[in-house]
Parts: C-alpha cells; structure tokens; sequence
C-alpha cells in the first residue's frame, strides 16, 4: 500500500519509457477487438495453450514441478492426482478458468484474494488463510548461504494492510492518481511486499494481475500466458522486485523498476499474440464463420462495408456470396439496392 501512498501525495514526473509502454498499450488494446474477431477455432487454440502454460509456469515459478507428459491431462481432463505438486498445478487451473470466465463478477476484494488463495493451495491446513507467523522473504545462493533479501509486513498488521491496499487501488482508479496500468504494477508490487500468506503469494500475485487487467479492458491474459513470460523474465523479475521494494515500508522505494517490468511483460504479451495469429492456419470456412457471427450478433440493419470493417481480411467477394446464400435460406433479407443497401437478420 506503500506505493499507493506515494502517488496520492502526486507523481511529479512519469519516466519516459514508462510513458511509451502505455501508449504501445493503449495501441494494442484498440487493437484488441479486431483480433478478437478472428475464428473462434485460431482463438481457441492460443486459449488452450495459455491455460497450460500458466499453469505449469506460474507453479514452476515457485519450485513445483509435474511431469510434462501429465500436463495437458491435469490441465483439461479429471485424473487421479499422484501428488502434492499435481494438486497444485490442478488448483491453479482451477483459478484461471474461474478468472477467465468470470472475471466481471470477480471484484478485487479481500474475499476474492482469499478464495483463490485457497484454491490454488487446496487441502494445505491455511489455504484461505493469512500468515499466522512473521516470515522474511530469505534469498538462497548455490554455496547455500542465505539472506533476508526483504521483511514482509507482521503477521498481526497484514489483514489491516491487505484491506488498506484494496481501498487505495480502489481510490486510485476513482481519482485517477496515475493511469491504470501504473495502478496495477504498484497493486503487485504492494501486494508481494505485504506478502499476506504463508506460501503462495507470487501466485496469488500472478491471478491479481490477470484479474486486474481484464477489468481494465486488457485482455490478452485469455489468450497469451503471462506467467510463462514472467517465468521466461524470472530474474529481471526478482531484480526488479527487489531493486523496488528497497525502503518500501518507509515508503520512500522506487517503483519504477518493477512497474516497468509488468508493463514490458503485457506489452510482449500483446506482441507474441498478434504474431501468433498470423502463424496459425485458418481452418477451411473460417472466414465465413466470421461473417455469420458478425450478422447473427447484429440487432440493428448493417451493410457490406460494416461487415468489411469488422472482419478485416475478408474478401468482398466472400461478404457478398455469404450474403447470397443467407439470403436463400431466409436468414437476411435485403432493405434496398446497390452497394450502399442495407441488410436485415431475420
């Protein structure tokens, strides 16, 4: 909540490379609906693969490994688990799907934290439950030294601190103290320092972050795994992390460091989708599923150029044959003449 504190009392300056993250952003979110137009069959495929990603990555993050011929079997069928870590893995798809399908009923509240918490730690005595007992987030070299690389905030002060950040990024967004997407950095940032539970904050952390951008309307997350880029970034992560969350509890930390890191991992993120989609292969008929899809969605008359403007890449020559046939089969009826006429469903 630190961070929070800092940018309600004003930011004075915005570093540029933060500033050019965010217009790249704003680009690809304007993007957005046009890729999302795409086949249903191209957007299911990245889907699929997200899901397992995130799931394996977000998890190995943290040091749980599961057999990789197992993976796509944990991810999307119902098998026996054989272990601790394919509970966890299991867990975590469980709150992915649960984000991705209903994220607009999902406030970010304490009782939304809590919940995933316990359902990517599953049968674990305190899932759902915040740390009962002080723990420093301690740093292991190879030669197995240690060091308290930071000191998380004391088990009696984190529900009042938890509950506090939740107000302010609440407050953030209303008054508009930085734009959103600095908000959501310095949620993460905020929320890892607390470090509200016993074991499991950084995926906590990593189910926030898709949560959050998809009320903010990014929504890449659904179809390009963020925790396999953070996993694929894991020590500009850390570095970032701590480099940020030096002198954060007297709030006088620097959080550019690892603000500029989330926003580097979305704008990849929306990168690797828009070549992604290029790469996979339109199943047969695909473009025309996109013209139906457009005209079934349709409540008001339309016309071809409108049809032209949703599904970019397809022909006119296609549009006017969907059209045709449509038509035979009672589906649309035409409102006039010539290339201007408008269209009706039916």
């Amino acid at each position: 909540m630190n961070t929070f504190r800092q940018f309600s009392s004003g930011v004075e300056s915005i570093p540029a490379s933060i500033s050019w993250y965010l217009a790249d952003l704003g680009e690809a979110r304007g993007k957005q609906e046009l890729h999302t137009h795409q086949s249903s069959q191209r957007l299911k495929v990245l889907r699929e693969h997200a899901l397992i990603e995130s799931a394996v990555s977000s998890n190995r993050i943290e040091g749980v490994e599961v057999d990789r011929h197992r993976i796509a079997t944990l991810v999307f069928g119902k098998p026996l688990l054989r272990d601790r870590d394919e509970e966890e893995v299991r867990g975590y798809r469980d709150a992915l799907t649960r984000i991705h399908t209903q994220a607009g009923k999902m406030p970010v509240a304490e009782a939304s934290i809590l919940q995933l918490h316990q359902t990517i730690r599953g049968d674990i005595h305190d899932a759902g439950r915040y740390k009962e007992k002080n723990g420093d987030i301690i740093e292991k070299s190879p030669d197995g030294r240690a060091r308290v690389r930071f000191r998380t905030v004391p088990a009696s002060q984190t529900p009042g601190q938890l509950r506090g950040l939740i107000e302010l990024w609440q407050d953030c967004l209303k008054e508009r103290w930085v734009h959103p997407l600095i908000a959501l950095a310095a949620f993460n940032l905020d929320f890892l320092c607390i470090h509200p539970f016993r074991d499991g904050n950084g995926r906590v952390s990593r189910l926030l972050l898709l949560l959050q951008c998809y009320h903010l309307g990014y929504e890449v997350g659904r179809y390009i795994s963020l925790e396999r880029l953070i996993e694929q970034n894991k020590e500009r992560y850390y570095e970032t992390l701590e480099q940020s969350s030096q002198r954060w509890h007297e709030a006088k930390h620097d959080p550019w460091p690892y603000v500029r890191f989330v926003l580097y991992i979305l704008k990849t993120a929306y990168q690797e989708f828009e070549e992604r989609l290029g790469q996979i292969k339109a199943p047969r008929g695909a473009k025309t599923e996109q013209i139906v899809r457009f005209i079934e969605n349709q409540a008001a008359p339309f016309s071809v150029a409108g049809i032209q403007q949703a599904c970019p890449g397809v022909s006119l020559d296609l549009i006017r044959r969907t059209l045709k046939t449509l038509r035979a089969d009672g589906r649309v009826v035409c409102l006039g003449r010539g290339q201007k006429a408008l269209w009706e469903r039916k």
